[in-house]
């Protein structure tokens, strides 16, 4: 089972980019369905390896209070559109706890959110958009690709600038009819400035935090000799 995981997880984040760019080439008028289910089916491996292996308490603990955090961070910073802190705690959890509890970080700071910033057909695009985030933020991590700050912040910037093209890409290629390349460009465009904020803040919280978050969390880490669920 996990060797299986170990394939169908990287795969499951190619599936979904490839869905999009599938429906938009051959205009498929049922795209918006189609995505939302290639999201789902994408978000279930690794939920089933969490399931498999069996985490300790102690070993979830540390995603539960970071998706707690990044939850209180977007509702604190409610009155700035994009800009939060969600995206920076998911990158820290990804590289300080490994690619699984970067990608659950993620995902569950999306869906708690949502209950306050409300729940709809976008909540597995942001489960699937964040937990992907930490998901490479951990296999980057691991292979010592963000080994100093300034390649985190890096990271950062572009990591945010892809949570936005693909959520963008979600809309325009589900949502929008007919889908022709001005079309496309002009949505893309208008969400520019939002996409430029989420990239920005993400920069300024990862500076702001990762250099002591990351100490934290790693003194914990062999403290209580935490394994990645």
């Amino acid at each position: 089972m996990k060797r299986l995981l170990n394939v169908l997880e990287p795969l499951c984040l190619i599936l979904v980019p490839t869905v999009l760019v599938l429906c938009a080439i051959f205009g498929w008028k049922l795209a918006a369905l189609t995505g939302w289910l290639a999201v789902g089916v994408s978000l279930v491996p690794f939920f089933v390896r969490l399931e498999y292996e069996r985490a300790r308490p102690r070993d979830l603990m540390p995603i539960v209070v970071l998706a707690a955090i990044a939850t209180v961070g977007r509702a604190i910073f409610v009155l700035l559109p994009n800009f939060k802190p969600v995206s920076a705690i998911v990158i820290v959890a990804g590289v300080c706890l490994g690619r699984q509890s970067g990608f659950l970080t993620g995902a569950l700071a999306a869906l708690a959110s949502n209950f306050i910033f409300g729940q709809g057909a976008f909540t597995p695009w942001q489960m699937f958009a964040w937990g992907a985030m930490g998901y490479l933020a951990g296999v980057l991590a691991k292979k010592d690709q963000l080994k100093n700050l300034p390649l985190v912040l890096c990271y950062g910037f572009f990591a945010s600038f892809g949570y936005g093209i693909l959520m963008d890409s979600w809309h325009i290629v589900g949502f929008v009819s007919p889908l022709t390349w001005p079309v496309a460009l002009a949505a893309y465009g208008s969400g520019f400035v939002f996409n430029l904020v989420h990239m920005v803040s993400t920069v300024v919280f990862l500076y702001a935090i990762y250099p002591t978050w990351s100490r934290k969390i790693s003194r914990i880490r062999r403290k209580f000799d935490l394994m990645e669920p």
